[in-house]
């Protein structure tokens, strides 16, 4: 591959498309107080929690039906003015950003739950519902959904990027958990994927096309999402070892012989006193494994030894039990902060994160050469994984005011790709591919697959007005 480009030279390649003042007034008469041209408002909408800066669109448009997405987008492609769908502005890689100008179109306020069918473990909901509001609503069926990527992002971002999270090693990720989909295409009209069957033989699979898709080939509306039992017994539980390699090789041998674990996550120990400080915990400030069980009472017991064993033979230590539901909501919260801990322990700095994936074998190689790396770099960092499927984020921690220091993180960055690429693995685990990883994208799927995806998206929105500048150039 060639050499890294600075993140802020990612974006001078894009243009800025004009919107007329035709396309906002259209959509005023539509929308009215709902179109909104405020400066606050679009650079709200003009950023997400990557390190990118774009300049920011020209009108947000909040949506609260179905009906409304299809008339902003048909008025969009009338005009030939880009779209770029938001929901609530976790994502990671620039997916929101408006490096093409155009319109936001916010579906936050399309936040309902449709239908709850719980004789077939199937929810309805539209796109602004959030993963925590969701299992809010169901709670009382018995029910939960459990794809958890930390942020409470919005059902329809999670789609969008195809996001998984700490559940993942048990539960699957997006891609085995949405059912079926209602799409607003790139002409307005309105479309259905999928059923709330588990399976079918019908034609091509467009929701599998739609889950992932980062709001490039359509506005996804509604989604029909498989949902499951509150297991009978939870138990979490902490273990400190000597190395990250102690750790990781306990995590590889847990998930060969099959113990059903049900979240295994790795932080590292610059990340754990970053979380202390932030959460107020006390937790050892060494590598650490927190885990999950689910099941029954004797099964969860029987998974918890036998890893507890395992952890034993690798150096694992002060094995540390959360049963109760509010021990192991502060353990997790304080993991899923761990992000905003890292950006609170170096004032002023932002992050680039990056989320690559390789199959559980190679994980160890992969993990060790790239801290190996980081710690040489001299760049503060943070290290947290979904180990117990491949999967692991690193976090550089910038100075703005520094440029080298983002040059040498995007030299990490570069080289951990690499890496995992070499190894059989993959970009993106779960953040997607946004503006960040468009070549690391061409890379590892090979010029004739990112053809092939020209080719549909080109098919499929050949205005090129849907989140115009992402994923690959046209």
């Amino acid at each position: 591959m060639n050499a890294p480009t600075p993140a802020e030279h990612l974006l001078p390649h894009v243009h800025q498309r004009e919107v007329p003042a035709a396309c906002i007034d259209a959509l005023r008469q539509r929308f009215g107080e709902r179109c909104s041209t405020a400066l606050a408002v679009r650079e709200q909408h003009g950023r997400d929690e990557s390190s990118f800066a774009a300049p920011p669109p020209a009108a947000v448009v909040f949506a609260e039906s179905t009906a409304d997405v299809a008339a902003a987008v048909a008025l969009a492609s009338q005009y030939r003015v880009p779209v770029i769908p938001f929901g609530v502005g976790s994502s990671l890689e620039g997916h929101l950003l408006a490096v093409q100008g155009g319109i936001s179109l916010d579906v936050g306020r399309m936040n309902q739950v449709l239908s709850v069918n719980a004789e077939d473990l199937t929810v309805t909901v539209q796109p602004g519902v959030t993963r925590k509001q969701l299992n809010e609503a169901i709670r009382s069926t018995g029910l939960f959904f459990p794809i958890d990527p930390g942020a409470d992002a919005s059902i329809g971002g999670m789609c969008a990027t195809r996001a998984s999270g700490t559940n993942a090693v048990r539960y699957g990720t997006m891609r085995e958990n949405v059912l079926g989909l209602e799409v607003v295409t790139a002409s307005g009209e309105v479309i259905r994927t999928g059923t709330r069957a588990r399976k079918s033989s019908a034609g091509y699979d467009l929701t599998r096309l739609m889950v992932g898709s980062e709001g490039t080939l359509g506005v996804i509306t509604e989604i029909t999402l498989r949902i499951y039992p509150l297991p009978e017994a939870v138990s979490a539980a902490v273990c400190s070892f000597p190395s990250i390699e102690a750790a990781v090789r306990t995590t590889i041998q847990i998930i060969q012989i099959g113990i059903p674990i049900a979240r295994v996550e790795l932080i590292d120990s610059n990340t754990v006193r970053m979380v202390n400080a932030h959460a107020k915990l006390g937790l050892r400030e060494e590598p650490m494994l927190l885990m999950e069980f689910h099941g029954s009472p004797a099964g969860v017991q029987e998974q918890a030894q036998q890893v507890q064993e395992i952890a034993s033979e690798h150096g694992g230590n002060a094995f540390e039990w959360a049963s109760t539901p509010e021990e192991r909501t502060r353990l997790w919260t304080a993991r899923h902060n761990a992000y905003f801990a890292a950006i609170q322990s170096r004032p002023g700095c932002r992050a680039i994160s990056t989320d690559t994936c390789v199959p559980i074998s190679r994980l160890a190689d992969c993990l060790l050469d790239s801290v190996a790396e980081a710690d040489a770099s001299g760049i503060p960092y943070f290290l947290v994984g979904h180990v117990g499927d491949g999967n692991f984020h690193f976090g550089y921690l910038l100075d703005p005011a520094i440029p080298q220091e983002r040059v040498t993180a995007e030299q990490l960055n570069h080289q951990l790709v690499a890496r995992a690429l070499a190894l059989g693995g993959t970009c993106s685990g779960e953040h997607g591919v946004g503006l960040h990883k468009m070549e690391f994208l061409r890379t590892e799927a090979g010029d004739g697959a990112v053809a092939m995806m020209r080719t549909i998206k080109q098919a499929l929105d050949p205005h090129n007005i849907l989140n115009p500048g992402k994923i690959f150039a046209l």
